[in-house]
């Protein structure tokens, strides 16, 4: 079956106050016994019991950092307050309530471990007074068919609902990342393009430093083929050399990256990455083989191409001319 697991919960918008900290977050209500199943958060506990989490006793699980954040530690108390106001003796005032911490954990998405925290589906439902967004989150078993899914069911939910999916939810980044990932594919063309432009100013200096040796070469009976030859040889092999001492390196900082930027990040002293910026906790990789094999062959035929001109050019010497002054 495509849906390995359902679970209800509502959501609502407050503000967690503990001393003099304040945070606007997302309060998700949800059920203890099937949250885990659908929710990696909560599969990902780093402090305190899930089980904790029961009707009645108002407790809280957030992430790690908005813990942090708040100086915060199991079993502290923190007030919840709503942006919906109740009325009371003296008026009108936010809706609060005091919770307790009872569980810690770290998704590695900052954005989520520094502005969600989960309470009981009854006591969301008894403290919003039901002035939230109810809903119900599916787990596939391929999260690549969410988009199909989601349009199987959009005819079959009553008005006014809506179906969304993890697609859709973060369509701006992916639009944001694959952008990135063309202009560094640009870029690095650029590179191996100054790369090829230095390979042939190398070439060209070799060829005016051997003009006497080429000369004596065509005089024996060297053709201007096979003198073009040696040259084009030469360069293939530096062309072949840099590529695949480049791949090499280019494969092995991909795999071990998060070893490198930790070992950087001891050395001199820093992060590399800050969380609150890049809403991540280390630097992911994944090797795409097309890539390198797009790559390789490109950077293989401008080093081909930067070979022809200064080969020509060494092809072209006039013995006589060269010799005329050794």
């Amino acid at each position: 079956p495509k849906v390995l697991a359902t679970a209800p919960f509502v959501v609502g918008q407050a503000m967690l106050s503990a001393g003099d900290q304040i945070r606007g977050v997302m309060v998700r209500g949800v059920d203890p016994a099937v949250e885990p199943a659908v929710s990696p958060a909560l599969s990902q506990l780093v402090a305190g019991e899930l089980s904790s989490l029961a009707s009645g006793r108002f407790g809280l699980v957030m992430g790690r950092d908005l813990a942090l954040s708040l100086n915060l530690s199991l079993g502290d108390s923190v007030m919840v307050v709503t942006a919906d106001p109740a009325s009371g003796p003296a008026g009108v005032l936010p809706r609060m309530k005091a919770f307790q911490l009872v569980a810690l954990f770290s998704s590695g998405h900052f954005e989520y471990d520094s502005s969600l925290v989960f309470i009981h589906q009854s006591d969301a439902s008894r403290f919003f007074r039901n002035q939230v967004t109810e809903g119900l989150r599916a787990r596939l078993s391929d999260m690549h068919e969410a988009p199909f899914v989601r349009i199987e069911l959009e005819p079959r939910v009553p008005n006014g609902a809506i179906v969304r999916d993890w697609t859709l939810e973060n369509r701006n980044w992916f639009a944001a990342v694959q952008i990135e990932k063309r202009m560094m594919f640009i870029i690095l063309m650029l590179i191996i393009a100054v790369a090829a432009f230095n390979l042939v100013s190398m070439l060209v200096m070799t060829v005016m430093d051997k003009r006497s040796d080429i000369a004596i070469l065509r005089t024996v009976g060297a053709s201007r083929g096979s003198v073009m030859a040696i040259f084009v040889i030469q360069g293939a092999f530096l062309g072949l050399l840099g590529v695949g001492f480049g791949l090499l390196l280019g494969v092995l900082g991909a795999v071990y990256i998060d070893s490198i930027v930790g070992a950087v990040e001891h050395a001199f002293g820093f992060q590399l990455l800050p969380k609150g910026i890049y809403l991540i906790e280390s630097l992911p990789s994944d090797l795409q083989w097309q890539d390198v094999l797009a790559i390789g062959p490109t950077a293989l035929v401008l080093s081909f191409l930067a070979t022809l001109y200064p080969s020509w050019r060494a092809s072209v010497i006039d013995p006589a001319e060269a010799l005329r002054y050794d």
